[in-house]
């Protein structure tokens, strides 16, 4: 189905790349929920990054209320690190430890500050080497 709009041609892609293009960084999170549990489709950790990327720079101007875990090493703990990932983010045993051998990598994203502070705290405990963005 095409459209004609100011002499340009818009078809429903258009009008879904643009509402996906100005999406926050909880509305991504929520889709990718969505996306997981209704279709079993599990989104890449980039697409949703890069999908957030415009609005996370605009959340930034403001006060910090939302933060990423960050993974940057996995320390010499590795096993427990990734069964720490795959516990705290619902993984499987194969996306948590791809997840880990990517570090740095980002584990999680849109947490309240304290719940962001716990997951590292238990990523921290298990031997990872972590940070708060």
């Amino acid at each position: 189905m095409l459209f004609l709009l100011f002499n340009q041609v818009v078809t429903p892609f258009t009008e879904f790349s643009r509402l996906l293009v100005n999406l926050t960084v909880k509305e991504v999170n929520e889709l990718a929920t969505i996306l997981k549990e209704e279709y079993g489709i599990e989104p890449a950790a980039a697409a949703v990054a890069v999908a957030a990327g415009p609005a996370a720079g605009a959340a930034a101007a403001e006060e910090k209320t939302s933060f990423d875990v960050v993974l940057k090493s996995a320390g010499a703990a590795k096993l427990q690190v990734v069964k720490a990932v795959k516990e705290a983010c619902g993984l499987g045993l194969k996306e948590a430890k791809d997840l880990v051998d990517g570090a740095p990598s980002t584990v999680k994203e849109g947490l309240a500050k304290d719940e962001a502070e716990s997951l590292k705290k238990t990523l921290e405990e298990a031997g990872a080497e972590v940070e708060l963005k």
